[in-house]
C-alpha cells in the first residue's frame, strides 16, 4: 500500500490557509465544476500543496451515479487534484492570468477507495517537474488517513 505524499500528523487541517475565494482568483472552474474548497497548505520549498473538496450532499451527480448508492465520480476526483495542481503552478511560475493548466496527461491512476457525500477528500500534490511549458505532480486523495486515489497529472499551459 502507498504511504501518503505528505505527512498530515505534520499539518494542521482546522486551518484553511488559502479560502475558496482566493482560489478564484487563480483558477477559472466554477459552477458544477468547481473543485477544490480550500488549501490548507502551498510550501513552495518543498514543492507540495494540500487542500480539500467537502463533497456535499446534493450534488449534480448524486441522482445518476449510482442511483439509492451515490459514489464522487473518479474523474472528478481527478479533477479536483488538477485543479490543486493548476493553482500551485499559476503562482510558482507567474503565469498569465488568462491561462490555466490544462491536461497534458494522466498516468498510473488506480482508485482504492470510494468518495461518498458527506466526505472530506483530502488532496495531495508534490511538484516532481516544472517548465513554463509542463509541469509534472504526483498526486493522491484521502478520505480520513485512508489513499482512496492515486495519479501523475502532467500539465500543459492552456
Amino acid at each position: 500500500m502507498a504511504l501518503p505524499l505528505i505527512d498530515l500528523k505534520t499539518l494542521d487541517l482546522s486551518k484553511v490557509t488559502i479560502s475558496i475565494d482566493e482560489i478564484r482568483k487563480i483558477n477559472p472552474q466554477r459552477h458544477e465544476m468547481e473543485q477544490l474548497s480550500g488549501i490548507y497548505i502551498f510550501d513552495r520549498e518543498n514543492n507540495h500543496i494540500v487542500g480539500y473538496r467537502d463533497i456535499g450532499t446534493q450534488e449534480f451527480w448524486m441522482r445518476g451515479h449510482i442511483p439509492g448508492r451515490p459514489i464522487f465520480p473518479g474523474v472528478l476526483i481527478i479533477e479536483a487534484a488538477a485543479q490543486l495542481c493548476t493553482y500551485y503552478y499559476k503562482i510558482a511560475i507567474n503565469d498569465d492570468p488568462d491561462r490555466f493548466l490544462g491536461f497534458g496527461g494522466i498516468d498510473k491512476v488506480k482508485f482504492r477507495g470510494t468518495v461518498m457525500p458527506g466526505d472530506k477528500l483530502i488532496l495531495l500534490a508534490k511538484n516532481t517537474e516544472l517548465k513554463s511549458r509542463r509541469a509534472i505532480f504526483e498526486t493522491q486523495g484521502l478520505v480520513g488517513d485512508k489513499i482512496v486515489y492515486e495519479g501523475i497529472i502532467v500539465g500543459m499551459p492552456v
